[in-house]
């Protein structure tokens, strides 16, 4: 199993829902975060006083999938989100060792 964390535009939230909707992906977990890459945020002025947003709005999913579904998820994940201008956001993979399921005691893939 791996867990797959995506971090990406607000604004492409709905489009990357669908895409995994249409992949099987019926769990995940969505989180509102704050952060910065490369681009550093940005300046903007209100009421005539210059302002640095250094930490920008960005969306965190997490979901676990087994390891013969990774390469469509982040594929469908890739697709979505993708918009080729900078913060678009990074996907990070890693194992997970065991999945237990809290109402039943299910174990492993079958707790997904």
């Amino acid at each position: 199993m791996v867990k797959i964390e995506a971090i990406i535009q607000p604004s492409k939230l709905d489009a990357v829902k669908e895409a995994l909707l249409e992949e099987g992906i019926e769990g995940m977990t969505i989180l509102e975060a704050r952060g910065h890459g490369r681009q550093k945020g940005h300046t903007e002025f209100y009421r005539g006083n210059e302002y640095t947003i250094d930490l920008l709005h960005k969306i965190k999913i997490e979901l676990v999938v087994n390891d013969d579904r990774k390469d469509k998820v982040v594929g469908a994940i890739l697709g979505a989100a993708r918009t080729g201008h900078i913060g678009d956001g990074k996907i990070f993979i890693s194992r997970i060792d065991e999945a237990i399921r809290i109402r039943n005691d299910e174990r492993g893939e079958t707790a997904l």
